[in-house]
């Protein structure tokens, strides 16, 4: 599925999107590998992301300039707190995990220098520069899922796959690549990449990449 125009411009420009789109944290995901302790560490420290990136979504609809940019940002927000963040719930409590002892994790370094950078963003910046530092994280997943959906064989973590793989998600990439297509025209004009502004968005785009690394490392820490 296509996430727009501007998105695979960054992607492309991004030096770390292949180390954070192919981390062996993602390999072991995708083949059943990973250990079982490490994937429920990582989704209680992506429940506290979830938390701050909602936040951050919620965030850009007072920073838009459209009711139509207003409604995708809101759309993403619920969709980080309803779906999302009730995966991470439903898997940890299957593993004895409550919400509370969710919410009462010690937040790792790597994941407050990644949600930090982003909210920052969003209130030093306009609305472009928040959106070239969430969307790493909503489109990155976007590929990772409809890529895992088709290659991964037998693995404990399908669940996990299927929800950024299926269509729901799909779909939500989809209005968030034409979100950030709009807001960029709508910004820099219908050549944004001349804009004295691309390379300082494209930068915290590719910098919002490397933190997604770091996430996905501190996942594989010991």
């Amino acid at each position: 599925m296509s996430y727009g125009r501007t998105f695979p411009l960054w992607r492309d420009a991004a030096p770390h999107w292949a180390a954070y789109t192919r981390h062996a944290f993602v390999a072991g995901i995708a083949d059943g590998t990973l250990p079982r302790a490490a994937f429920l560490d990582y989704l209680a420290q992506d429940y506290l992301f979830l938390v701050h990136f909602a936040r951050a979504w919620s965030l850009a609809v007072t920073k838009a300039d459209t009711v139509a940019e207003m409604r995708v940002c809101a759309a993403t927000a619920r969709a980080l707190i309803d779906d999302e963040m009730a995966l991470h719930v439903r898997i940890c409590a299957e593993a004895g995990i409550d919400e509370d002892t969710l919410r009462a994790t010690e937040e790792r370094a790597p994941n407050i220098a990644y949600t930090r950078y982003v909210l920052d963003a969003g209130h030093a910046g306009d609305f472009t520069d928040l959106l070239a530092a969430l969307a790493p994280c909503v489109l990155g997943y976007g590929e990772i899922g409809c890529r895992l959906a088709d290659e991964a064989g037998e693995t404990p973590y399908r669940d996990w796959i299927e929800t950024y793989g299926g269509a729901e998600y799909q779909e939500l990439c989809a209005e968030v690549g034409a979100l950030i297509d709009g807001a960029v025209a709508r910004r820099l004009g219908e050549r944004p990449e001349e804009s004295p502004r691309w390379a300082a968005l494209s930068d915290r785009f590719a910098t919002a990449t490397r933190l997604e690394v770091g996430f996905w490392q501190m996942g594989l820490a010991p």
